[in-house]
């Protein structure tokens, strides 16, 4: 069966791969061989730069036609498919990555200098170069943009609702009223706030031989320093090598980067949860779009799916995450294969990270406040403004306060307006002033400084 949307047995692939395929680019099987193929010229090129007697300085012309070889443009999925039939042969993909790369520089006319192509390296230099080199491009270029844009949606649903007084629920029962807006703007801050620890944070690449000591580059050349040149190396692809490492990275900064987008899913999860039950409250209504059926037995339904299917690919997303950085930095003394397989699945939370991303901003995009149902939570609820009415009165040394109010508010009576009204007016031993100061406090103004940010 030929592997289409409708066949892939991933719904990543399929089902949602309008919104996947740009990742492509960075996590397919295609984008792995590219970026090894990437990472072994780009080498041999610093190799030719460290003073070699054997290999002379490429020169700029060269450099640019080797750049050639890894430029999508030219590295598109056939040129892909050739390195993977060299590998029927050798049945190792990093050696079929440099058997191709050999025969191309034949056609460049550098066949005599092929032998520095992946010089003195093990798989897992390329490789522990690739992956995270792939990984830092598609967050900054795909994932943080993606982020970025739900940061901005709720910022501007945030001022949009910030003088817009609403009933806290702590416990789930009635509490201090706050501002709608305030509370979208709690995730706002949490988003930053997690976004700024990604944006100061850095991603490791192993570089260092068959058990990370540069042996045979130190045999070979031992007048050079390899571990500065691995250093400068690295750095120009904008990664930082691990200096102490076995034949394989250390993966704790990768598994750090997986914890802080686990951190970030995690905070959308509970953003997804909020708006479902502020949807189920009535105090948002959903744009209908024409067509569309909420229910195939129930016409009247509108359900919030979108923040449903969020939560639901953000859970996927974080437990492969977590898998990841609990896996990955765990092997057998010097190398065993577990990382091997596992590191391969690497674009797979992310993956589900868009399609929650996308599926969060969807349903931002269709809300509609309902002024009327909050309001009217905020009427039925005047025993919320008890704490505001007891606070005054311990200010004024009114005895006991809290019980008094605990007295007329933890009962099976229903508190209105008027049971607070009559309250107050009841109230011995306090001025007419303080008595108009509590008068003036209703669950629609008892909201702090939640409107000020």
């Amino acid at each position: 069966m030929e592997l289409s949307p409708l066949t892939a047995v991933s719904p990543v692939d399929g089902r949602y791969h309008s919104k996947t395929e740009a990742l492509a680019d960075y996590f397919s099987e295609y984008a792995v061989i590219r970026y090894r193929v990437l990472i072994e010229i780009e080498y041999f090129i610093a190799l030719s730069q460290a003073g070699l007697p054997q290999l002379p300085p490429v020169g700029d012309d060269m450099q640019a036609s080797l750049r050639r070889i890894y430029d999508p443009e030219v590295f598109t999925p056939a040129e892909a498919a050739k390195v993977k039939e060299i590998e029927k042969t050798t049945n190792h993909d990093v050696k079929a990555v440099e058997y191709y790369i050999k025969a191309r520089f034949d056609e460049l006319g550098l066949g005599q200098y092929k032998e520095f192509i992946h010089f003195g390296l093990t798989s897992q230099d390329i490789n522990n170069t690739a992956f995270p080199l792939m990984m830092s491009n598609a967050i900054s270029e795909i994932i943080i943009p993606a982020y970025q844009r739900l940061h901005g949606a709720l910022l501007d649903l945030a001022q949009e609702l910030r003088e817009v007084p609403m009933l806290a629920r702590t416990h789930g029962q009635p509490a201090s009223p706050t501002s709608l807006g305030k509370e979208i703007a709690v995730f706002v801050s949490r988003i930053e706030e997690q976004l700024e620890v990604l944006d100061n944070s850095w991603i490791n690449a192993k570089f260092g031989g068959a058990t990370g000591n540069f042996n045979a580059h130190t045999v070979a050349y031992p007048g050079i320093d390899w571990a500065a040149f691995g250093d400068k190396f690295l750095e120009s692809l904008k990664l930082t090598r691990e200096e102490f490492t076995t034949q394989i990275s250390n993966y704790d900064n990768t598994a750090q980067i997986c914890d802080n987008f686990a951190r970030l899913n995690t905070i959308v999860i509970d953003l997804d949860r909020d708006i479902w039950q502020y949807i189920s409250m009535g105090y948002f209504k959903q744009r209908i779009k024409e067509g569309e059926v909420g229910s195939s037995a129930m016409p009247h339904k509108v359900n919030p799916i979108d923040f449903e299917n969020s939560e639901g690919n953000l859970g996927i997303a974080n437990a492969i995450f977590r898998h990841l950085s609990a896996k990955l930095p765990v092997s057998r003394l010097q190398r065993d294969l577990t990382d091997s397989t596992v590191i391969r699945n690497l674009g797979v939370p992310f993956a589900h990270t868009l399609i929650a991303i996308e599926s969060t901003l969807k349903g931002l995009g269709k809300l509609i406040v309902n002024l009327d149902a909050i309001r009217a939570d905020l009427d039925d609820n005047w025993a919320v403004v008890a704490e505001a009415i007891q606070t005054i009165l311990r200010r004024e040394g009114y005895p006991k306060p809290y019980e008094t109010l605990k007295a007329l508010t933890r009962t099976n009576t229903h508190i209105d307006e008027k049971a607070i009204k009559d309250f107050i007016a009841n109230l011995e031993g306090i001025s007419e002033d303080v008595r108009a100061e509590l008068n003036a406090i209703t669950p629609f103004n008892y909201i702090g400084n939640s409107a000020a940010w």
